[in-house]
């Protein structure tokens, strides 16, 4: 716990506490949640925003000109024309649990986004990591005169191109999950890639991505000096293209182009999504940009009918702290004691996207934080409900349909933005963020950890 009379950008600890009280669950670690007061009606805020539906859809076709070269490298993807999706189910059997061990009965469906299951690097960071490399490859290539946008896009696997891309590098600092989808699709292509690991990242990552000829660089420190140092080092190469995570746009329309995805997926499945019929979604949150970048493709397709909602663990809890005070990125959560240690690895953040955090100020409804043990315990009953088993990180979302209900943390906020009676048609959607990549014996510890949690 920090000292009271620490000071931070020239406040106390207690004079944070006094401006923003949700510092103090915050501080002792507690799970708790904060609705965003700033959150404008959809017509105000997208007018003040300065992306828009174009730019998602200008990412959309992008993904759609590689999708020949995709299907042709990567076979797992040919079945979907090369195009990186993931399903999207309901969950009855968990919900059913959620509402038993909760004591809360849950209006509407619970659905799960599976990015867990992505093609290529299991993750939802196959959305924004991929989607960068494969800009930077279209623009070095485009250049260079040796593509043009009418050409099939298969030609990249050719090794003119390979030898091409070989001449720059491509360098992102990760907790893990990014570092895999960046490397996976840039040694395909043929750069040069190096991955600057932070210390919480899995072993199994670092191996495969070895495995695959990436050079991966660990740190004892967390993510943002990962971040720092690999922005650094990547400043004094120009042939170098450093992924930055924090405040990449690029990353953030490749995220957010799931939203037309999803749009495509509840419309096949008949599920209305209006003001009558919200669409409620709860995003694992890091740094903020995956997250970010699927609540703005979501606002941007279903505006006020889509209520989004970033979840942290409680020992990382960088984007409610920088959101509930306006900080954004000043502070970090180190600042305030918190140890930024947390068995949700893709989440193990302090400080948060200052560009996330500013762009989605008038769109995000709000924050909420779980331990750790939730997310294990969660973890093991979404398997033995569904057969569905993601890493710790990616259940950090499951624990929101309970959340959003009356007499729950986020239940004022449900009575008050959505018409009476609406949260009985409410579609629920979490959004696992990873898992189908974790090796077997490693899931078989986080599924021992969390049954022994749950029986407990």
């Amino acid at each position: 716990m920090v000292s009271p009379a620490k000071c931070i950008a020239g406040r106390s600890v207690a004079d944070w506490i006094a401006a923003y009280p949700v510092v103090s669950d915050l501080c002792a670690l507690k799970e708790t949640a904060w609705v965003n007061p700033d959150k404008l009606p959809f017509a105000q805020a997208a007018a003040a925003c300065p992306l828009t539906l174009a730019d998602i859809e200008d990412a959309a076709a992008r993904l759609e000109r590689f999708a020949p070269y995709l299907a042709a490298v990567f076979p797992e993807t040919a079945a979907a024309g090369g195009i990186i999706e993931s399903p999207v189910q309901p969950i009855p059997r968990m919900q059913k649990v959620l509402k038993e061990r909760s004591g809360t009965p849950i209006a509407g469906q619970v659905w799960v986004k599976l990015d867990s299951h992505l093609p290529i690097s299991g993750s939802i960071k196959a959305r924004g990591g991929i989607y960068e490399v494969l800009k930077t490859a279209e623009d070095i290539a485009l250049h260079s005169g040796m593509l043009h946008l009418t050409d099939n896009y298969a030609v990249l696997a050719e090794e003119r191109f390979r030898k091409l891309f070989s001449q720059y590098s491509i360098a992102v600092g990760s907790t893990g999950n990014l570092g895999l989808s960046i490397g996976i699709m840039s040694a395909k292509l043929g750069f040069q890639v190096t991955v600057h690991m932070s210390a919480d990242a899995r072993q199994w990552k670092k191996d495969l991505l070895r495995s695959r000829g990436v050079k991966v660089v660990e740190y004892v420190s967390d993510y943002s000096i990962a971040v720092t140092e690999g922005r650094k080092l990547a400043a004094g190469d120009p042939y170098c293209h450093f992924v930055d995570d924090e405040n990449s746009k690029t990353l953030f329309l490749g995220y957010a182009v799931a939203a037309l995805r999803l749009k495509k997926q509840l419309d096949a499945q008949g599920i209305t999504v209006d003001a009558e019929h919200p669409l409620f979604a709860y995003l694992p949150c890091g740094v903020g940009g995956g997250p970010g970048g699927v609540a703005f493709g979501l606002k941007m397709l279903f505006g006020d009918a889509a209520h989004c909602f970033f979840a942290e663990p409680t020992h990382s809890p960088c984007m409610m702290l920088g959101m509930a005070t306006g900080e954004n990125n000043s502070i970090c959560v180190q600042d305030f004691g918190i140890d930024n240690r947390t068995a949700a690895d893709g989440l193990a953040v302090g400080r948060a996207s200052g560009f996330v955090g500013g762009l989605m100020r008038p769109f995000m409804s709000g924050c909420y934080t779980l331990q750790d043990e939730r997310m294990y315990t969660l973890l093991a009953q979404l398997a033995d409900t569904e057969e569905l088993f993601l890493e710790p990180s990616a259940l950090a979302g499951m624990y929101g349909p309970v959340l959003t209900q009356p007499g729950q943390l986020l239940g004022a906020y449900t009575e008050t933005a959505l018409p009476a009676g609406a949260l009985a048609n409410a579609t629920h959607l979490v959004w696992a963020t990873g898992g189908n990549m974790v090796p077997r014996e490693e899931m078989q510890r986080y599924y021992a950890k969390g049954k022994a949690l749950a029986q407990g």
